[in-house]
């Protein structure tokens, strides 16, 4: 513990405030009292202690309503409350509302060094999650992309030299990698960042449905065509058309999607009328294209014409040290966004996360952070709030 390390007794009987201010000041603590609600607020508004040390037996205010209104104040505050009143429900209620625990009066000076030190941790672990994403926020991402390992510093060069050119672009990677998320980087990097950005999943619409759903149609060019429509590549215009898993477009497809490339012109199905078009296209994959093109599911033509610069994107597994940066990002987004008060993962917690191999890659460490996030019920994740799977992995490798 810091010498420096500020706290703030809030304790209606000045006897007992004494007690404690002359058993801590030698330890080198710098504490503060308060006597009521409104002056610990106060304190805790002015000076931000690092412990909160309270009575939940106060004249002025019910003691956890208080607790909870100082948690909200300064959220990072690790919260001990002491009370003659003790109970199983009340502490039980203290630390549902945040407290990092429950000590009962006559106080035992070495149960409270005890809890102080735990205090101590969970401190140092909130400070090392403030420089992870203090480092996160300042050179760990790039256009939404998160990471500071060497795979994705050279995919970042890529994006960089590629994205003011209007080169076509293939991405390869596996499920979940993010190859979307560096279409959209390319995309909002590039001179038709003002244009529209169009997504195409190749591999959800049925076969009979894509080509209408590229090229447009005209009224009564098949059964259901009760009106004209605006293809995607119309609709991509001046902007940018992602085509993901372009390898699941069928021969006769390509074979169209290749003339597009080479003409930039096109007639909707049913439509005897040429249009013009000027989009630029980014393919993405998650088979292997040498495989593919052996076994003649991609064109050897088509690929080359897609291909003027490849961007693989590392699989999760590849950028271990990426993990805690990804993990401390969706577990802000998602304690945020479910309303939660969650600041860090505990060691063991993190290092399972590094440990697993990740076959869904960013997209199941999103789900998982998640998950844990939902189920937990306090302040930090622990490895018993993470899936069976992850932890065994862990486990295994211990």
């Amino acid at each position: 513990m810091s010498i420096s390390t500020r706290v703030l007794i809030v304790e209606d009987h000045a006897d007992s405030a004494e007690f404690l201010r002359l058993l801590l000041e030698p330890e080198g603590y710098v504490v503060k009292t308060a006597g009521n609600a409104q002056q610990a607020r106060a304190e805790v508004s002015a000076s931000r202690p690092e412990i909160i040390l309270m009575d939940l037996m106060l004249p002025d205010v019910e003691g956890l309503d208080l607790l909870r209104e100082l948690r909200a104040m300064s959220p990072e505050s690790q919260v001990i409350v002491v009370s003659g009143h003790g109970s199983i429900t009340v502490a039980v209620e203290a630390m549902e509302n945040g407290a990092l625990s429950f000590i009962e009066k006559p106080l035992n000076p070495s149960v409270l060094m005890a809890q102080l030190h735990k205090a101590a941790e969970k401190l140092a672990l909130t400070s090392e999650n403030r420089r992870l994403r203090a480092e996160l926020d300042e050179s760990a991402s790039y256009a939404g992309i998160i990471g500071r390992s060497k795979p994705m510093r050279q995919l970042y060069q890529l994006i960089k030299s590629v994205a003011p050119t209007d080169a076509n672009v293939l991405i390869t990677g596996e499920n979940g990698s993010g190859k979307e998320i560096v279409a959209t980087a390319i995309h909002e990097s590039s001179k038709r960042a003002k244009g529209p950005f169009i997504k195409v999943n190749c591999a959800a619409i049925p076969t009979e449905l894509i080509e209408s759903e590229l090229f447009g149609h005209k009224r009564g060019a098949f059964t259901g065509a009760v009106n004209d429509k605006q293809g995607l590549m119309e609709l991509a215009n001046n902007g940018t058309l992602l085509l993901d898993e372009i390898g699941d477009l069928s021969p006769n497809l390509q074979v169209k999607l290749l003339r597009v490339l080479q003409d930039r012109e096109y007639r909707p199905v049913g439509s005897t009328k040429v249009l013009k078009t000027n989009f630029r296209l980014i393919s993405a994959t998650n088979v292997n294209v040498e495989q593919a093109l052996k076994e003649g599911r991609l064109r050897e033509d088509l690929y080359f014409r897609i291909n003027t610069l490849m961007l693989p994107v590392p699989a999760l597994r590849e950028r271990p040290t990426d993990i805690p940066l990804m993990a401390e990002y969706f577990l802000r987004k998602y304690a945020a966004q479910h309303g939660k008060t969650i600041t860090a993962f505990n060691p063991d917690a993190l290092r399972a996360l590094v440990s697993f191999s990740w076959p869904g890659n960013v997209r199941e460490l999103q789900h998982v952070i998640e998950r844990a996030v939902i189920l937990t019920q306090g302040a930090i994740i622990s490895v018993d709030d993470l899936p069976d799977n992850v932890t065994a992995a862990a486990a295994v490798k211990s």
